[in-house]
């Protein structure tokens, strides 16, 4: 497990890559892994957040534990300390209590202890997004603050965080405002991730409706989010293309965002001391050839060594493979893997970079794929097991060999 001095080391670093060096020596030898899964529990046979125990040698998974009543904890984030879950609530209908407020209504984001033991959620407390259907969210490297992106109204929402884990106030707020060209899901603002960068400096919120990403100051201190008035706000993606999930490079020099409704990753340098963002590729999610309607993109990481990137593909239920140029952070196609199920809303690569644990929503199971060190290929393991609506996938490692 990372102790808190690594984790710390880490953060302070320039450069993103020592700090990946640092993590995966530290994780190489867990035996196995603690795997939190969200769900969608509103019309499925799903109960809340689903704990599995994943092999660190041979990526077999087992179920241990479920944390019920808990609605729709589509995403899942873990605190630096490993001590504490927090998981939106991606509703509309979380009562406000305040009844002046214009809306009355809301989504949540809920956070829990884990015991150190065993693994089990505790809940702590609940509070309102401030939005409708949040979506993503994340835990700033200090763990002071976490930050939330609401969909329906494309809000940000960020929050302090109490020393015992639990939710503190909403410390601020941001709107986003305009339109793009896809008349079905392009008429407003649809906020559908927020992340910080290596630096814990700017976050970069991806906004499906207006085909944007959007660059707030971040200070950790007040746990606040801010426009940059006098320097880089935003940058536009192609018409259409809906920016959904992104990713920086263990490095900092790059970043990465999946488009959900053209089917295409845009690879960008990243000024790391401005939060500027320049567009220097566009590549394909899918072969040549592959229908845009009907289909979409999901989830998108780079792998923990910074050699390789990978992205879902709904629909065609795969996973698409590139190598990362690490001079130019540009990408290069290395094939699609099928998931081995049906919409992969969200994968993700355990911490030594041996595993990436497909979540296939519609078929209802979680596929393991080893990932070739040398090549960034994945190969099936042979294990997978049922999980109902599973939608994010987060890992905690419980024991490591000296």
């Amino acid at each position: 497990m990372l102790s808190p001095t690594q984790y710390f080391l880490c953060v302070a670093l320039l450069t993103g890559a020592v700090c990946s060096t640092l993590f995966t020596e530290s994780a190489r030898g867990a035996d196995q892994y603690r795997v939190y899964v969200g769900t969608y529990t509103r019309g499925s046979d799903s109960k809340g957040i689903y704990q599995l125990l994943l092999d660190g040698k041979t990526g077999k998974l087992t179920h241990v534990d479920v944390t019920a009543n808990v609605v729709n904890p589509s995403f899942l984030a873990i605190h630096p300390s490993q001590k504490y879950l927090y998981a939106v609530n991606e509703i509309n209908d979380f009562p406000l209590d305040y009844v002046d407020h214009p809306r009355r209504q809301s989504g949540a984001v809920s956070a829990f202890s884990i015991d150190s033991d065993s693994g089990k959620l505790t809940f702590l407390n609940q509070l309102a997004t401030d939005g409708g259907s949040p979506c993503h969210l994340v835990v700033d490297r200090t763990g002071t603050a976490l930050l939330v992106a609401n969909y329906s109204n494309g809000r940000l929402c960020s929050f302090s965080l109490k020393k015992d884990g639990a939710l503190d106030d909403c410390k601020s707020v941001i709107q986003h405002s305009g339109s793009s060209v896809n008349p079905q899901r392009q008429q407003s603002p649809h906020a559908h991730s927020i992340n910080l960068d290596p630096d814990n400096k700017y976050a970069v919120a991806a906004d499906l409706g207006i085909d944007k990403l959007l660059v707030y100051l971040f200070d950790p201190k007040k746990s606040v989010l801010a426009s940059n008035p006098n320097g880089f706000q935003e940058i536009k993606m192609a018409p259409g293309a809906g920016p959904r999930h992104f990713a920086f490079h263990p490095s900092g020099k790059w970043g990465y965002v999946i488009n959900e409704l053209n089917l295409t990753v845009t690879a960008m340098d990243y000024n790391q001391k401005t939060g500027e963002l320049e567009i220097i590729q566009n590549i394909s999610t899918v072969p040549e050839g592959t229908k845009r309607k009907g289909n979409s993109t999901a989830q998108v990481l780079v792998h923990p060594s910074g050699k390789f990137l990978y992205g879902s593909n709904r629909g065609p239920n795969t996973i698409a493979m590139y190598r990362i140029d690490q001079k130019t952070g540009k990408l290069t196609s290395l094939g699609y893997q099928p998931t081995g199920g049906a919409i992969p809303r969200n994968f993700n690569i355990d911490p030594s970079g041996k595993f990436l644990l497909a979540a296939n929503q519609d078929s209802n199971n979680v596929v393991v794929f080893r990932i070739d060190q040398e090549t960034g290929l994945l190969k099936p393991t042979g294990h997978e097991i049922d999980v109902p609506k599973p939608v994010c996938i987060q890992f905690l490692p419980v024991t490591t060999t000296p």
